[in-house]
């Protein structure tokens, strides 16, 4: 019994003694991490995890609702997508054709209004922000100088980068990709407070314009220039550029770094599957909404289409595809979080879920690949208008 004391004695000064040190360091925010995954029962971030954050709310106006189509519901999933579903935790799964929603489903108590987390989804919405704000007169091109908004920004090739490099992911930002360690410049700036701070002491130290390298730091710097040079916060100008026009059913709510602080643009907007879908639809529609032309078709084609050749996997916020020589552009997070458009078949596909599997294959996890063969699987078998589907050479586990 003395034994299991003193045991328990010299655990509680260690951890005193850990929690001091983070503290009297930067890496306060580690503790963070800890309260908010390990200790409500996760080993990661999680899907449902805003309401430890402070948010900031994505004010909508009168839901335009999606139609369903005639066979709303009428398909039957295969066997390969309900084990794929049950295998990685699939919460949400949206299929819509031709403008409608053909296909719905819910698992786990989640419905048409809860609210997950996008991850790096958001991505493409700041992008499409960026968009935006040229097209408001905020910013003058994709050419604009990073320089403009940040004279003090640090690097030997600062002035070489704009805008666009930014979105496009080839600026040649310093900033250290790593989603493991928890001492890395991620976990920092989702579990920090000094976001701001974070990215403003990084440096250009890469020739720009080179080829595409994924940061999340190139994003929340774009959303740093988005704010400085509309005077807006992201989720103002987020509602009145598009929640608003586009009439998404549900107020949206975008992670903060702290109370007053900014959004988290390079991920972390909390919405549900159907108001992600609309951003599918607007590009998809090339840009208009109803008759609203939100965003010029030219920003839709250079988003959609690769930046540099030697990368045909991204261009501008989107990741793209071309899986059975289909053109495809997607929304993508890092716990499987999907937004999938096929514009030749008028066909979006959206899942939102737990987990994604490990394996990847040309830039995208096997789980991207099995969603779309079972989706057109379930398709072809009711021969919903897919005059150009013949085969698929499905990928095995």
């Amino acid at each position: 019994m003395k034994t299991l004391a003193k045991t328990l004695k010299w655990l509680a000064i260690i951890i005193i003694i850990v929690v001091v040190g983070l503290n009297a360091t930067d890496y306060g925010y580690v503790l963070k991490g800890v309260r908010v995954v390990y200790m409500t029962g996760h080993t990661t971030a999680f899907i449902d995890d805003h309401p430890y954050f402070t948010n900031r709310t994505i004010e909508t106006a009168k839901p335009q609702e999606w139609e369903k189509h005639k066979d709303y519901n009428t398909l039957q999933p295969t066997k390969r997508l309900l084990d794929t579903n049950e295998k990685y935790g699939t919460i949400a799964l949206l299929i819509i054709k031709n403008s409608q929603i053909l296909h719905e489903n819910y698992a786990e108590g989640y419905d048409k209004y809860s609210k997950t987390n996008s991850f790096s989804m958001a991505k493409s919405i700041t992008v499409s922000l960026l968009f935006k704000a040229i097209q408001d007169g905020y910013i003058k091109s994709l050419d604009q100088s990073l320089t403009d908004f940040f004279p003090d920004f640090k690097g030997e090739f600062v002035s070489e980068t704009t805008v666009g490099d930014l979105a496009s992911m080839s600026s040649g930002l310093n900033w250290n990709e790593n989603y493991y360690s928890p001492f890395s410049m991620t976990a920092q700036a989702y579990y920090d407070e000094g976001l701001k701070d974070l990215i403003l002491d990084l440096a250009i130290t890469e020739q720009p314009e080179q080829n595409f390298k994924y940061l999340s730091g190139n994003t929340q710097l774009l959303g740093m220039v988005i704010e400085k040079a509309t005077g807006k916060s992201l989720s103002e100008y987020l509602s009145q550029s598009f929640w608003r026009p586009m009439g998404m059913n549900d107020f949206g709510l975008w992670q903060l770094d702290g109370k007053n602080g900014i959004e988290k643009t390079y991920c972390c907007i909390s919405t549900n599957a159907r108001n992600f879908a609309k951003f599918g639809q607007l590009y998809l529609n090339n840009g208009n909404w109803k008759n609203q032309q939100i965003i010029d078709s030219s920003f839709v084609e250079l988003a959609t289409k690769p930046r540099f050749k030697n990368s045909p996997e991204y261009g501008y916020g989107f990741w793209l595809s071309d899986y059975m020589d289909k053109q495809i552009f997607v929304m993508r997070g890092i716990l499987g979080q999907y937004v999938i458009t096929i514009p030749e078949d008028d066909l979006i596909i959206v899942r939102l879920g737990h987990q994604r599997d490990p394996l990847k294959i040309e830039s995208f996890p096997l789980d991207f690949y099995i969603y779309i063969d079972e989706v057109y699987r379930m398709l072809d078998s009711e021969s919903i208008g897919l005059s150009s589907y013949q085969s698929l050479n499905s990928l095995s586990v």
